[in-house]
This record gives C-alpha cells, structure tokens and sequence, in this order.
C-alpha cells in the first residue's frame, strides 16, 4: 500500500505519538531521578517539567487511541490541541534563538532574584568545575538591586571572609545561558515541526476511510 494510504497514515501516527510517549516518560523521571539525587533542589523547576510531561503524556494518548480506533472526535482533538502547542513551542523556540545580550542579562538577573537562597547557594558552589562563585556580580554596591547570598563556605574562599578569589556568578550564567537557550531552541524548533507533521497526518487519516469498513460509509 502506498504511503498515502489508509494503513500507512495509521502507522505514522501510531509511531510518532510513540515517541512522545517516550519523550513524556524522559521527562517525568529524569526529573523526579535527580531531586531524589539532590541534583536539584527547586521543586518548581522539577514539578514544571514534570508538568510538562504529563501533559505530553495525555497529548500521546488522545493521539494513539484515535489512531488506533479512527475515532474521530479523539482526532479532532488532538490535531487541535497539537496545533496550539505547536504554535506556542514554534514562537517560543524562535525567542530563545533570537534573544540579545541585554534581554539575557536582564532574564538572568530576574531569575537570581526570584531564586530561593538555597537554590543560589546549590548554584554558586556547582559553578567552576564545583570551585564556587560568589554571588552574581562582584561589585555589589554597583548593583543594589540585586539579591546577595553568604559565600563562606565556598572552596573558591579559602578559608577568606570576604572571599577575594571568588568570581563572580555572572560570567559562567550568561555563557550557560546562551549555550541553553540556542540548544533548547534548536530542539524546540525541530519537535515544532514534528508536531506540525502530526497535525498534517491526523487530518488526513481523519477523513480516510477504513478499506475493511463499510465502503459506503462515510468517516
């Protein structure tokens, strides 16, 4: 049969929702792996993904069911649900790829500011290869406006109170911030249009019929 056919859309869109399956389960364990590992400690970062997750998770299935059932009100749903989410990852994605130096610096200022302490404290002593920097800029009086933490403690301090030899946070944020946001970019893009491609198939399995059907029936 060819690839147009009835059986063929049913395949693909059995496959590529299997693959959100997976993508779904990725991120629903991972995240909940490394909070029990301590690899991270904000449980909004790890309840959003896992939020995430789950909704992909549900997405997949109206998916599989209509796919595997032809139902048509289950298609529906999912190609129009398939379409919002690609419109918001398509316009999310080319804002990650697009955003200037000074629209980061200013994200990375306000998510320090909102961080918790120990949330800043887990990232000051992981940056530098687990050395530690202190705070987000150096000269804090220059930026009053910006949340300070204690970095006693710190290997980079040395047993100093005033931790001289500490850099600062900015520095290493902004170059993994960069490098984040054109990855997580690049990967949104591409699952963009995966998600276009789903669309495209559940409209036109959708309005196929059924070969071992009724061939006067109309789906």
């Amino acid at each position: 049969m060819v690839c147009g056919g009835f059986q063929c859309s049913k395949n693909a869109l059995i496959a590529l929702n299997s693959l959100y399956i997976i993508v779904a389960l990725i991120l629903i364990i991972v995240p909940s792996v490394a909070k029990t590992q301590a690899y991270v400690s904000s449980l909004y970062i790890v309840g959003g993904i896992i939020a995430c997750g789950i909704f992909l998770m549900f997405v997949a299935i109206i998916g599989l069911v209509g796919a595997a059932k032809h139902h048509q009100v289950c298609l529906f749903f999912y190609m129009v649900i398939l379409f919002l989410v690609f419109l918001i990852q398509f316009s999310v994605s080319i804002a990650c790829l697009s955003l200037g130096d000074n629209q980061r610096q200013g994200l990375i200022e306000k998510s320090w500011n909102s961080a918790s302490e120990s949330t800043l404290n887990d990232i000051q002593r992981s940056l530098h290869n687990g050395n530690g920097c202190c705070n987000l800029y150096t000269n804090v009086t220059a930026h009053p406006d910006i949340q300070t933490v204690p970095c006693e403690g710190l290997p980079c301090c040395e047993g100093n109170a005033t931790c001289p030899k500490c850099p600062q946070c900015f520095d290493k944020l902004d170059f993994l911030w960069e490098n984040g946001l054109h990855i997580s970019g690049g990967v949104g893009l591409f699952f963009s249009f995966t998600e276009l491609v789903g669309v495209y198939l559940a409209v036109r399995y959708r309005n196929q019929k059924d070969p071992r059907a009724n061939p006067s029936a109309f789906l």
